[in-house]
């Protein structure tokens, strides 16, 4: 192994440290992986894809070599000596009861409540703040093993009809599941083959809903093209379901969503083919015949309709200004030609809501949450106090409500529910987790670190008090950097047992993210990209230079694009790190865009056949095809699930065999597959902590560890 376990406090404390047990534990046999003759032209080069048939999902080989390399992996992660007791207190510190903020819908008054380790959140309701709840619907009753999740739940304007839509085994496609909210019971045939869809009641008499068609061969890696709105009305079968927008040349876009006005009245359409910019229609369902009229006919933007008020459109646009603003216009003629500003553009990213009458610009002050009040006018009601620095989230309510619940938490603060009074511009606690964590033992801290062409990128910092900058702190460094998504702090049952462990967790707001808006976002995307892995490599270089670790304690982490960013930062600089976590990752950046709708991603990549000097560009960092052999990369795991049909397991299968070819030395190259598990959303409690502990273990113990990091401490202090 690169890395030794001398100097950590000292040889007589690491109890049961043995390395001939850990070079036994490293001297690993991979499964034979075999190589096909498949090669690619591009633009005159030649690119060997040796691992394409992996790309097969449906293949019994694919399936024989995930099974084999599930084996090696587990055989592995079992054998760390303190994996148990990570995994069992992430089981102690996760066993707390979790209430989201509730909602009036009808009668009724919805929560959703998880009792501390279900798999799936329950939704509860009652008649009123002091009545008993009742179950409503619980997900754990869906499948046996936990797998289906509910993943929407909608109401009809009465709030007397449900429409609920579930995940089966971490799949974007969704079935959709009508209803009668008062008895509970089923009242229609469920919609089948929804993916990226919400569900936007018109009154009670139906839903708009979005979906592909279903495409020919693997429904988890088959390319999904063509999107479409379709509206349900009740009491009908869903082949009656009428075509609203796409299906034909003229509208063909590879996302299309539809909402409907809280009065009613307009049908709003966005039409995109790409993660960003898109187009904006409407229809006036007030009108016997209503036809889509154009708002933005083109995808430079990113705008959408916030607000109505009668005629009157309020629409928040990134138009002339990337932190966003809001305008104002005319139904009847809703062009950009006739906006008039309402709430102006700041030097800070604007994120609105509204509620109660009111509308609540909340803003990113370095990734910190700042929520000022306006009315109807545009007139600033006030700034909302907040209960720290940290983000807060859910200023969202109907027009007639006159209280809202928002959420507010941080690094070292778990999510907390707060009621506000919209008039009066007071906030209370209304639900406070009870956790056996802390939170005065903690810091974070914001520091501002130079990239390598001067860019000035913030990062918190989070750990327990009293840290030594000795060098030898185990730190993870985690980043996203793509597609405008902001890191903003919010806590972590898994990251306060890291930190427990005397663990540093380090966030930077890498380029390519919208922590500054459309021109920090456009600063990482396509022959930038390279910026957000510099960013990347810098923050690395800050916390080893400032002696928060060292190359010998650092592991970095991130999923899907960030997933990518662990990739291609390891290919580039293998010697920063000791220990790598690509999740659900993209790999290769020459055939993304040819699985599900990963087309769409090209506005952040661009692809392979746009052009000599993009094609060019991706094969220098692509991390399936950086890999070298003869070079000692760091200690890897690979995870990914077998029903991730976002970012296809492909990605992970053929980085992971590229690895275990090239990987010289004795760290380790694993891939750990969960089975009927997707991109990450719905995962069952059970398989995440589990995840988490295989994770933590093998960081820690390609760290250098025997026992764990607080055992240590303990017997230092004792």
């Amino acid at each position: 192994m690169r890395r030794i376990i001398t100097g950590i406090v000292g040889l007589s404390l690491l109890a049961g440290c043995n390395e001939n047990s850990r070079n036994e534990q490293t001297a690993l046999n991979y499964p034979e992986t075999k190589k096909v003759d498949t090669v690619t032209n591009y633009f005159g080069t030649e690119v060997k894809d040796p691992y394409r048939w992996l790309e097969d999902d449906r293949s019994e080989e694919t399936e024989n070599w995930v099974e084999a390399q599930n084996e090696v992996t587990f055989d592995y992660l079992k054998k760390i000596p303190f994996r148990k007791e990570l995994e069992e207190r992430l089981s102690e510190l996760w066993n707390y009861e979790k209430i989201g903020a509730p909602f009036k819908e009808g009668d009724y008054i919805y929560f959703f409540k998880n009792d501390g380790l279900q798999d799936q959140y329950v939704v509860y309701r009652k008649k009123s703040e002091d009545a008993e709840p009742e179950v409503f619907l619980n997900p754990n009753n869906f499948s046996e093993d936990g797998t289906t999740s509910l993943s929407g739940l909608n109401f009809s304007e009465n709030g007397k009809m449900a429409a609920y839509s579930i995940s089966e085994g971490g799949s974007d496609w969704r079935k959709i599941i009508i209803t009668d909210a008062e008895s509970k019971e089923v009242v229609e045939d469920t919609i089948q083959d929804v993916k990226f869809s919400g569900v936007s009641w018109k009154g009670d008499e139906g839903f708009y809903y979005s979906s592909y068609e279903k495409p020919e061969g693997s429904e988890l890696s088959a390319k999904t093209d063509q999107h479409r709105l379709f509206y349900h009305k009740l009491g009908t079968k869903q082949s009656e379901d009428k075509l609203i927008f796409g299906g034909t040349e003229d509208q063909k876009h590879r996302y299309v969503g539809g909402s409907v006005s809280e009065d009613n009245r307009y049908l709003f359409i966005s039409a995109r083919n790409a993660t960003s910019g898109g187009k904006l229609f409407m229809m006036d369902l007030s009108q016997d015949d209503p036809q889509i009229m154009t708002i933005i006919g083109n995808e430079k933007t990113d705008t959408y309709v916030i607000e109505n008020e009668g005629s009157k459109i309020f629409l928040v646009t990134n138009l002339d200004a990337p932190n966003k603003k809001i305008v104002t216009v005319d139904a009847a003629n809703p062009q950009p030609e006739n906006w008039e500003e309402f709430i102006p553009e700041t030097e800070n990213v604007l994120s609105p809501s509204t509620a109660g009458g009111y509308f609540f610009a909340e803003y990113m002050e370095d990734a910190i949450s700042k929520v000022k009040q306006y009315d109807y006018e545009g007139n600033l009601v006030r700034d909302v106090e907040l209960p720290g620095i940290g983000s807060a989230g859910g200023f969202g309510a109907k027009k007639e409500d006159d209280v809202l619940y928002y959420s507010f938490t941080n690094y070292v603060t778990p999510g907390t529910i707060y009621k506000y009074q919209i008039e009066e511009g007071t906030s209370e606690v209304y639900n406070k987790p009870k956790i056996d964590f802390n939170t005065e033992d903690y810091e974070s801290k914001q520091v501002f670190f130079t990239s390598k062409d001067g860019t000035k990128v913030p990062m918190i910092i989070t750990h327990k008090k009293g840290l030594k900058l000795n060098g030898k702190n185990p730190t993870i460094l985690y980043g996203y950097g793509g597609f405008n998504i902001s890191l903003t702090p919010s806590f972590s049952t898994a990251n306060a047992v890291w930190m427990e462990q005397g663990g540093v967790y380090a966030v930077p707001n890498l380029r390519g993210g919208g922590e500054y808006g459309k021109e920090w976002h456009d600063a990482g995307i396509k022959l930038k990209k390279q910026n957000v892995f510099d960013d990347f490599i810098a923050a690395a270089e800050y916390l080893i230079e400032e002696n928060y670790t060292s190359s010998d304690y650092l592991a970095i982490r991130g999923g899907s694009n960030g997933g990518l960013l662990v990739g291609a930062t390891m290919t580039q600089r293998s010697d920063l790190m000791q220990v790598a976590l690509p999740a659900v990752g993209v790999m290769d950046m020459l055939r993304y865009h040819t699985f599900t709708a990963g087309a769409g991603w090209a506005y952040d990549y661009g692809t392979a056949e746009d052009s000599k000097e993009m094609f060019e560009y991706l094969y220098n960092y692509s991390p399936v095809h950086n890999l070298e052999e003869g070079t000692e990369y760091p200690a890897t795991l690979i995870t990914t699930g077998d029903h991730d049909d976002r970012v296809v397991p492909a990605h992970s299968f053929k980085f992971a065999a590229e690895l275990q070819d090239k990987q010289a030395g004795d760290n380790p190259a694993l891939i750990r597959i969960e089975t009927k598990a997707g991109h990450g959303a719905g995962k069952p409690t059970k398989m995440i902590i589990e995840e988490y502990a295989d994770i933590f273990g093998f960081t820690l113990y390609n760290m250098g560890y025997e026992v764990l990091p607080n055992k240590i401490e303990e017997k230092v202090k004792g």
